[in-house]
């Protein structure tokens, strides 16, 4: 609750409840930015960083620390009935044809390449799970087969059902630019840039893009236990099914799903820029401090403890006496990203077993068994 004293003896009313339709860019304090989030609480209020009370017609001060944000309601809630994930409603010869509402540069100038999330309108006809990913096909015929569409290309579902806006109408893609560059001139060539992530960074609010699916069941988040405690590793745009479920657990008000567990994020990208969400995710690093932990790995501002660039098997290293305490009892772990990132946390994993006594074969396979091992990577 928000406590304010008031200078005037005038009664104010600050709508904060949880079935609010909460507005954009409606609280501004300092070191808490937002950023334009639509999930922010309806306060028309100003703070200034050298002052802790506003100076308008009436003068209201509070603690921010202290102030508790209300989840957001969702719907409809029907999408919580299904028992089953939707699967593949939508098939490569038969898409659906989606619009494009929004797209937003997530990076800053000095990350390496450029990654944008974009918001797609399916109008409440294409549903999926939180962990699922809609494929993409690109306008223009196939290169090797004239006259043919393009390929399907898959893409990690970034949003819960609801998607950003709360109304199970959307979808939300993190999508990092494909660009080739050519070792000979150092120049970019087009020609071989990546066809469908290309069309999605260029595409513009109003634009159709067909998108087949749901897919997927083996990221599905695992519900049965509201407090279970779930590890997540990404490495760059990986992180899209995370923000799902961090959403789900964080964000939103489900009243089928309250999350009482850990979740815990490891996020591996080359520099503070090229970090993605930091500020949603830092902001449940505030509000859940006993339920979420976050763990970025930056490649290129930070060492290991050998001096090496840090990556983000050398952070679950750090960490790897808690981790493996957490999976014997029965903490469920994620991977996603690109297909780089395992052969290095799969070594990093072994030797740790090794030096604790155990098997890592043993120990994945049973990982497995009990279906507490989750792997998509591209």
């Amino acid at each position: 609750m928000f406590h304010l004293t008031l200078s005037q003896q005038a009664a104010v009313t600050v709508p904060i409840g949880s079935d609010l339709s909460l507005r954009r860019s409606a609280f501004k304090a300092p070191n808490l930015n937002f950023r334009d989030k639509p999930w922010a609480p309806v306060l028309t209020l100003d703070l200034k960083a050298n002052s802790s009370c506003l100076r308008s017609r009436n003068v209201v001060c509070m603690s921010v620390q202290q102030a508790s944000v209300p989840k957001v309601s969702v719907s409809p809630l029907e999408l919580e009935d299904a028992k089953e994930p939707p699967l593949n409603l939508y098939k490569p010869k038969e898409p659906y044809t989606a619009t494009i509402v929004s797209v937003e540069r997530l990076v800053g100038p000095k990350a390496p390449g450029e990654t944008c999330h974009i918001v797609i309108d399916h109008g409440g006809n294409v549903p999926y799970w939180e962990g699922q990913s809609y494929g993409v096909i690109p306008p223009g015929e196939n290169p090797k087969k004239p006259g043919a569409p393009h390929n399907v290309r898959l893409y990690s579902i970034a949003s819960t059902r609801y998607g950003d806006s709360f109304d199970g109408k959307t979808a939300s893609l993190c999508v990092r630019r494909a660009v080739y560059y050519d070792p000979e001139t150092g120049k970019e060539d087009p020609s071989k840039n990546g066809v469908c992530s290309n069309f999605l960074c260029d595409s513009k609010p109003g634009d159709k893009i067909k998108i087949t699916g749901p897919s997927g069941k083996i990221m599905l988040l695992p519900e049965d236990d509201p407090n279970a405690t779930h590890i997540m590793i990404a490495t760059g745009t990986g992180v899209a099914p995370f923000r799902g479920y961090l959403r789900r657990m964080f964000m939103e008000s489900v009243p089928t799903y309250k999350f009482g567990g850990l979740a815990w994020l490891f996020l591996g990208v080359a520099n503070s820029d090229s970090l993605l969400y930091d500020e949603e995710f830092s902001k449940y690093l505030t509000d859940y401090p006993d339920n979420f932990r976050y763990d970025r790995a930056l490649s290129r501002e930070q060492k290991n403890k050998n001096g090496g660039k840090m990556y983000v098997q050398d952070k679950i290293e750090e960490y790897s006496d808690e981790i493996f305490k957490l999976l014997d009892n029965g903490a469920h772990i994620y991977f996603c990203g690109l297909k780089g990132m395992m052969p290095g946390i799969q070594d990093t994993l072994k030797r740790v077993a090794e030096q604790r006594g155990e098997s890592w074969e043993e120990k994945l396979s049973q990982l497995k068994k009990n279906k507490q091992w989750h792997v998509e990577v591209y």
